[in-house]
């Protein structure tokens, strides 16, 4: 049964994906954690795009990461812990020389399906790595959107020259075109609209930055899916609020006779992130409607509160049927969990309905 009263009912199966359930690529890596996936449907089953990242396996006395080299391949870089150089205090980033590097690099692994809760890998679908310099430390975060017959991915590539959003689409999950990065650092977060609105294809975005401005969600229209233009932004964070310090889109909107529904997610500035929502107008999405002044979602349950980074719950990828928005999520940058809600819910809690 699904709850209309607001109450998000999480899968009693949760986690229902963790680490250990993944095998690494290579047998010198080893699956860190496992990160929110794209999520879609084909040949009737529910299919999660998976984000696994990978560490090296450590030594004594030294500092080991892994770094894409200019052929594709994974290389483990190892650095003296004691060289002066070298600064570890981020357990998620390291500097060495001025330069920054990533401890973990991720890819994407297909799952599937039949009943949306018990996913196992597919073999005869391989693993997609990055690609090219732009996607050196790898790709993060991907969000899927059917538009026609084809699949389109827009993920987070990441490299020394920073953060930007790269695209690729498909049509059978094994052949891919790469388009490369689409929107140029800094940039993340990038869901698109799965139908043209008055004849333009839409997208959500987080452009950021450091000294002025913040991790605001913006919107832009193209002709193509390629070329975008008349960026706008539509939602800042909140001082005081459960989003005060960074907002982002979690998977495509879905469409209502109230207007476009958008779930995204918020963080303060203890890096608590939870899940709200905002209504975009049908016609000019670029307006908001409404948003949530408190959290659709927020981390509670100990699977969420403790893991690789603990309060987190983080969205970008779910399945509509009716009234239902079963939402896929990460807990606590470790593990996967899904959970259901009515959209009817979430609209009354906009004060829409």
């Amino acid at each position: 049964m699904i709850n209309n009263s607001n109450k998000i009912e999480r899968f009693q199966e949760n986690p229902i994906l963790s680490p250990q359930q993944i095998s690494p690529s290579k047998k010198e890596l080893k699956v860190e954690c496992i990160l929110n996936p794209g999520v879609f449907e084909f040949q009737n089953k529910t299919w999660l795009l998976l984000r696994v990242a990978e560490s090296a396996a450590s030594r004594e006395g030294v500092v080991t990461f892994p770094l894409m080299n200019e052929k594709g391949e994974i290389d483990v870089i190892e650095i003296d812990i004691a060289d002066k150089d070298l600064d570890i205090s981020d357990p998620r980033v390291l500097n060495y020389k001025g330069a920054d590097y990533l401890t973990t690099i991720s890819h994407f692994r297909l799952l599937s399906s039949n009943d949306g809760v018990h996913f196992k890998e597919e073999p005869d679908f391989p693993p997609i790595f990055g690609n090219g310099e732009s996607e050196r430390y790898g790709i993060e975060d991907c969000r899927v959107t059917q538009i026609g017959d084809s699949y389109y991915l827009t993920y987070t590539a990441v490299s020394s020259q920073g953060v930007g959003v790269g695209m690729m689409s498909t049509k059978n999950w094994k052949d891919f075109t790469r388009y490369g990065l689409i929107l140029p650092p800094h940039n993340k977060d990038c869901t698109l609209f799965d139908e043209k609105i008055n004849g333009k294809y839409y997208m959500l975005h987080r452009p950021s930055s450091p000294e002025i401005g913040g991790n605001y969600i913006w919107i832009a229209e193209s002709e193509d899916l390629i070329h975008w233009g008349k960026h706008k932004c539509i939602a800042q964070t909140r001082t005081g609020m459960w989003d005060s310090v960074r907002v982002g889109a979690g998977a495509s909107p879905v469409k209502t006779k109230y207007g476009w529904l958008e779930v995204y997610h918020g963080a303060n500035e203890k890096n608590r992130y939870c899940l709200g929502a905002i209504l975009l107008d049908l016609d000019d999405p670029s307006k908001v409607l409404a948003r949530s002044v408190t959290p659709v979602m927020e981390p509670k349950e100990s699977y969420e509160m403790k893991g690789f980074f603990g309060e987190v719950i983080f969205t970008n990828g779910h399945v509509r049927k009716g009234d239902n928005l079963t939402v896929y999520y990460g807990a606590a940058d470790s593990v996967i969990c899904g959970a259901n809600i009515s959209i009817t819910s979430i609209l009354k809690s906009l004060n829409i309905i």
